[in-house]
């Protein structure tokens, strides 16, 4: 355990991603060019905005599934209401109503009744799916209206880059800023790593996990709005994806203890750029799509075994509640 517990699994992530981005730009055409470099970045961005929200839930000792379902089905709702006619502002604010009540709703369960977080999460992402898909859109994709803002933002670039690396990198300056000079932002610290003992000091440790929970939803609806303006629409079926399990994969590899208490934005950023460098390079290699999902699902194993290794769950991390 000695040997064990002196590894960084933050180090060893990012050494690994190095070694693959020198390999790859040594032996793969067309891979240290400046437009596969911004192709990287931009086919993890969006994906790093939701391990951004993913990331301030389990430092807290909890999880969301629910997050690509909340992402999907209330951007297709509010394409779907802008569809129907609706104003664009009227649209919005019953949209961002629908994600601030399913996250105060996983937020109030988690922790108020106590019920464990990966199984409101879980439930919650199929009630969401099946009610927006059955009675409130009427395809799996619904486009986005021509010349509505969210066609201008998805074909916006600065500088030639796309304007999802610079919200993505506006959001992670705002979540580097958030948990580490801001006091409800240390709270999440101190309830991950020993709710029971934040709560006897007075910290607010359930209105802050409300609050948590909140906040992953809309960071969610960013991500949609992010999706829908590149692919100008929103496919539901994205539910069905492995996109959920690419945002742990994203979290947990970057060396963000699933013990919580442990972990900041630093992790979510070495974990995206090892998740984008290595699936550009077996596109490239034209590796199957399956045999690249086979990977990451392998990798992602790996990660929790090492985590487990390097947090072991104690008594309080296996409570009623915890993930």
């Amino acid at each position: 355990m000695g040997f064990l517990g002196s590894l960084n699994q933050e180090r060893i992530v990012f050494a690994i991603a190095v070694a693959i981005f020198v390999i790859a730009a040594l032996t793969l055409p067309g891979f240290f060019t400046a437009d596969n470099l911004v192709a990287i970045v931009r086919s993890v961005s969006v994906l790093g905005i939701l391990a951004l929200g993913m990331a301030v839930i389990v430092i807290g000792r909890g999880i969301d599934l629910s997050m690509v379902a909340v992402m999907a089905m209330s951007v297709a709702w509010y394409l779907q209401m802008l569809g129907n006619g609706m104003s664009d502002g009227a649209a919005l604010g019953l949209a961002l109503a629908g994600v601030v009540v399913i996250g105060f709703a996983n937020g109030f369960l988690v922790a108020y009744a106590e019920v464990p977080a990966i199984f409101v999460t879980l439930a919650s992402a199929s009630f969401v799916y099946g009610l927006v898909r059955s009675q409130l859109i009427g395809s799996d994709a619904v486009p986005v209206p021509p010349g509505h803002w969210v066609a201008e933002l998805g074909a916006l670039r600065l500088a030639d880059v796309p304007v999802e690396v610079f919200v993505f990198a506006g959001l992670a300056l705002a979540a580097f800023v958030f948990l580490r000079f801001t006091k409800w932002g240390r709270y999440v610290y101190y309830a991950g790593d020993n709710p029971a003992a934040a709560r006897n000091v007075g910290m607010p440790v359930r209105p802050m996990l409300v609050l948590r929970y909140v906040l992953s939803s809309l960071v969610a609806f960013a991500a949609g709005i992010l999706t829908a303006g590149s692919l100008q629409s929103m496919n539901t079926r994205v539910v069905n994806s492995t996109q959920l399990y690419d945002i742990v994969l994203v979290t947990v590899i970057g060396g963000i203890g699933l013990a919580g208490g442990k972990g900041g934005v630093r992790n979510v950023l070495i974990g995206a750029a090892l998740i984008g460098i290595m699936l550009n390079a077996m596109t490239i290699l034209d590796i199957p799509l399956l045999y690249q999902n086979l990977i990451k699902s392998a990798i992602l194993l790996a990660a929790i075994i090492f985590d487990g290794v390097l947090n072991p769950r104690d008594e309080q991390t296996a409570q009623q509640g915890d993930i």
